[in-house]
Parts: structure tokens; C-alpha cells; sequence
């Protein structure tokens, strides 16, 4: 039974995610079911999975966060949009200088907060002021219409475009050959992982555990395989995504580095009187923040195929928002990516239905900010009941 229990407590993110899925299909009628819709649910979230990777890492050393993500997207949209655009600059090399850009800025903004104590909050408050104006002003100064546009087709497919498209209808086989290695992988790395904890004498769950665990995740692979077979093929942002969400699953699970992070966040003075150097972990997360923030506005300007004063607008909640219902503590020192995958798809759920449900995008930020709220009690009471026990 206190197994059994345990098992809800670890998956109640993942329980709610279906049931509130489940709510939104029959809502709206079957919609939510459809293949594009499915479609959707990827492309208009991309950002939010990216940057929420980032925002995870900050939040790890001790539930720091970044409230300028959101504008820096708009002003690396901007910077883009002159060089690509306006300038006519060959988009890989334009690609490139944006990315030296946010490198730049996550040094200077890591180096403020790591090694001249500048809090988190208060540096990247002005950075959210500053990227916003700074943003804003450049399109204004290269457009009359405060947006850039068209962007040359090549940086759009890398960014927006679909590999192996076929037409909307026609079941893609390339697509769906994708979905059964995806799920070959995920049930070897499910039974690869109980045995080598059993071998180095681990808690591991149960056969069965695993084995009812391993034929979920194949039905969620394989359904969204088959959809995304029907809508076209599989969206190229969904690679980035993926890409993403494995190599920081594995530098979070699996490194020395990873496991820092989440040292400085249960005790960082401890951590420090051990040897590790807390300001380069510091220094490491917004740095990193700052790269997949540029990736995020690689892949907004091309799903808007523009870049606009808008782009980035509340990015930095969605990002918070995603990590926190995904089980991400706000005091630093726990949280998984998975965890986190499962919070930006339960908001990007919550957007979609209602959306299609017709509900005022006012009410739609009045309902995100009571799951964000009960999500964080959930913790708090979670916690206590841990300690309890």
C-alpha cells in the first residue's frame, strides 16, 4: 500500500496531465485529439520546453530564476531580423554572431550574480527593463511596422520547417519508424536502469513497475507518432527539443557537474567548505540560461517568420510556471527534467484547450496562475507529509 502510494506521489504531475487532457478532448469535442492539434501542441510550446531546461538549472542552485529571458528573446529576435534582413547576412553566419551575443551577455549577467553578489532577481529585473526597451527600439528604428520580415527560407526550415514532410492526411513512415526505435530505446533504458541499480544495491522499483511504466511511455510515444505521421512529419523543433531535453537529462543525472547543481542548492555554504567552487556553478547557470535562450528566439522568429516587439512576451513565466507544476522545488536542490517536460506540456495543454474552447486568453493567465499556486502547495504539503513519515 505505501508503495502504491508513493508510486501516485512521484507520478501525481504525470496523473494530472492525462486527466486534464482527457477533460479538454471531451470539452471540445474531440478536437484536442486531432492530428494537427497534436501538431500544435509541439510547435507553439517549443519555447517554453528551452527555456524552462535553462530556467531548471537556475532554480536548482537554490530557486534562483531569470526574469530576462523573455526579453532577451525579443531583442535577439531584433538583432537577428537586422542581419538577416535588413543587412542580407548569410544566416549561418548570422546565426553564429547571435549565439556569441548571448554568450556574451550570460558571461557579464554570470559573472554580476557569481562573483559580485548581485541577487538573481534584481540583475535580471534590469535585464527584463532593458532587453524589453532595447528590443523594441531597434524595430522601431529598421521598420515602420515595428516587425522584420520575410527571413530567408533556409534558417525557417532549420528552425520551423519538417523532416521528411509528407502531405497533411497521408500516414508519414518515416515518422512512425521513429516512434517504435523511440520506444525501443525507452523500454532498454527502463530495464537497463532498475538492474544496474539492483547490481550497485539501490532502492529500484518492481518488474511489474517497470514494465507498466515502460508500456505507458510506448502508448504516449507511439500516439504521438502516429499524429504527428498524419500532420505532416516530424516538426524540426521538435528534434531541438528533443535534443535538449536528452543531453541535460543526462548532464543532471549522470555528471559530477550535474550533481553541483543540485549540492549548492540543498546547502550551498556546505557544498562550498567541500571544495566546489559555488561561483562557477553560479556563474555556469545563467551562462547556460543565456545560450538556450538564444536557441528559444532561433525558433520563435521562425515559427512567427518575423521578428516583432512582441516575441518573448510573459516567456519567463511560462518558464517558471513549467518547472514548478513539474515538480521543480522553489528553494533549489530538487527537480528532474522530466519532471519539467511534464509541467511544460501540462501548461501547453491548459493553453491549447482552452484556446479551442474559445476561453478569453484573460482567463486563460487567471487558470495558469491557480495551477502555479496549487502546485507549489502541493509541494509544501508533500514535503511535510515526507518529513512526517
Amino acid at each position: 500500500m505505501k508503495n502504491a502510494v508513493a508510486v501516485l506521489r512521484k507520478n501525481t504531475m504525470l496523473i494530472v496531465l492525462v486527466l486534464v487532457f482527457l477533460f479538454f478532448t471531451i470539452t471540445t469535442k474531440g478536437q484536442m485529439f486531432e492530428a494537427l492539434n497534436f501538431n500544435a501542441l509541439i510547435t507553439q510550446n517549443a519555447y517554453v520546453y528551452i527555456l524552462a531546461t535553462g530556467m531548471l538549472m537556475c532554480m536548482l542552485t537554490g530557486g534562483n530564476i531569470d526574469l530576462a529571458c523573455g526579453s532577451f528573446v525579443c531583442f535577439i529576435g531584433a538583432v537577428g531580423g537586422i542581419f538577416m534582413v535588413i543587412k542580407g547576412m548569410n544566416p549561418f553566419l548570422a546565426v553564429l554572431l547571435m549565439m556569441v551575443i548571448g554568450i556574451v551577455y550570460g558571461s557579464v549577467l554570470g559573472y554580476l550574480i557569481a562573483y559580485l553578489n548581485v541577487p538573481p532577481w534584481i540583475a535580471t529585473l534590469a535585464g527584463y527593463l532593458a532587453f524589453r526597451g532595447w528590443g523594441t527600439a531597434l524595430l522601431s528604428a529598421n521598420s515602420s511596422t515595428g516587425s522584420i520580415a520575410p527571413f530567408p527560407s533556409g534558417f525557417l526550415n532549420a528552425f520551423s520547417g519538417k523532416v521528411f514532410s509528407s502531405p497533411i492526411g497521408q500516414l508519414n513512415v518515416v515518422c512512425m519508424a521513429v516512434g517504435v526505435i523511440a520506444s525501443v530505446l525507452v523500454v532498454v533504458i527502463n530495464i537497463m536502469t532498475r538492474k544496474n541499480k539492483l547490481k550497485k544495491g539501490y532502492d529500484a522499483d518492481s518488474m511489474t513497475a517497470v514494465i507498466i511504466k515502460s508500456v505507458l511511455s510506448v502508448a504516449v510515444i507511439m500516439l504521438f507518432a502516429y499524429k504527428l505521421a498524419l500532420a505532416g512529419g516530424i516538426p524540426t523543433v521538435l528534434i531541438w527539443v528533443a535534443a535538449i531535453v536528452l543531453v541535460y537529462s543526462f548532464i543532471t543525472s549522470k555528471t559530477t557537474l550535474g550533481r553541483y547543481f543540485y549540492t549548492i542548492g540543498g546547502n550551498a555554504e556546505a557544498t562550498r567548505l567541500s571544495g566546489i567552487d559555488t561561483r562557477k556553478i553560479m556563474f555556469t547557470a545563467y551562462l547556460n540560461m543565456a545560450v538556450l535562450t538564444v536557441i528559444s528566439s532561433y525558433i520563435v522568429i521562425a515559427r512567427f517568420q518575423a521578428a516583432n516587439s512582441t516575441a518573448g512576451t510573459n516567456y519567463e513565466m511560462d518558464a517558471i510556471s513549467a518547472c514548478v507544476v513539474g515538480g521543480v522545488s522553489a528553494y533549489g536542490g530538487s527537480g528532474t527534467v522530466s519532471g519539467m517536460v511534464v509541467g511544460a506540456t501540462l501548461i501547453g495543454v491548459i493553453n491549447l484547450g482552452m484556446s479551442l474552447m474559445g476561453i478569453d486568453a484573460n482567463w486563460q493567465k487567471v487558470v495558469k496562475g491557480v495551477v502555479l499556486l496549487a502546485a507549489v502547495v502541493f509541494e509544501i504539503l508533500n514535503n511535510k507529509d515526507t518529513s512526517k513519515a
